[in-house]
């Protein structure tokens, strides 16, 4: 795994057509190998699932939402902790507590335990809300990945701070690079929830549906639970 990031360290260090390529599967990777991140994929999937039959183009910008609310955040945390003299991104333990306590709410709600105002509404209102949810969730979600963020971005922002001193419009586009590839993998997942509800047949009462939302409700729980025990 230590040389997989050297070489993509070394990669973005080289040519432009490289080192953009390199920065987008780095953004993956960050998702992919990193527990924190991996607990936004049952988030946003029990979400979408949450919000009734949805088209892929609505489960595309519920997805794109909350990936975006997730790339605000940790970008607002990582300026204002660097400024402070902090370790980019490091928020605290009351950070992580903070969002398992978002995360038990949400699994709770997939589990059927609670009711939240952003589903049971009528189709219009649920729409809005959901919209709006989805980027507020993505906000909140947000605040406990800056540690974990910042680890993988590291060898990227040394690279990226460095290429800026004399092409800033290329250390922004390596950065982008990074960040499309990040959120790429959280809006594929979202975005397949409509097929994966129209392979187990959805309707509200689907024996189908039913068991997605409980298993994504049990593991944003479960993310909680790691949230909580890396603070």
């Amino acid at each position: 795994m230590e040389q997989l990031f050297t070489q993509l360290t070394q990669a973005v260090e080289g040519t432009a057509a490289v080192a953009l390529t390199a920065a987008f599967v780095w953004g993956i990777l960050s998702i992919v190998l990193s527990p924190c991140h991996l607990a936004s994929i049952p988030l946003i999937v029990g979400f979408i699932d949450d919000q009734g039959r949805t088209s892929t183009r609505r489960a595309f910008w519920l997805s794109t939402l909350f990936a975006g609310g997730i790339l605000v955040t940790i970008g607002v945390i990582g300026a204002v902790t660097a400024a402070l003299g902090r370790m980019m991104g490091d928020v605290g333990v009351w950070g992580n507590y903070f969002v398992a306590a978002v995360f038990f709410i949400i699994g709770l709600h997939l589990l059927g335990v609670i009711e939240l105002p952003f589903s049971g509404a009528s189709p219009g209102a649920t729409k809005k809300k959901g919209l709006l949810a989805a980027l507020i969730l993505g906000l909140v979600f947000g605040i406990a990945l800056g540690p974990c963020t910042f680890a993988y971005m590291a060898p990227m922002l040394a690279v990226t701070l460095r290429v800026a001193t004399t092409n800033p419009l290329y250390g922004a586009a390596l950065l982008l690079a990074y960040g499309v590839g990040h959120c790429s993998v959280i809006v594929a997942a979202g975005t397949s929830t409509e097929a994966v509800q129209g392979y187990l047949n959805w309707s509200e009462q689907s024996r189908g549906a039913v068991v997605l939302k409980r298993i994504c409700g049990a593991l944003v729980i479960i993310g909680g639970l790691y949230m909580i025990y890396t603070a």
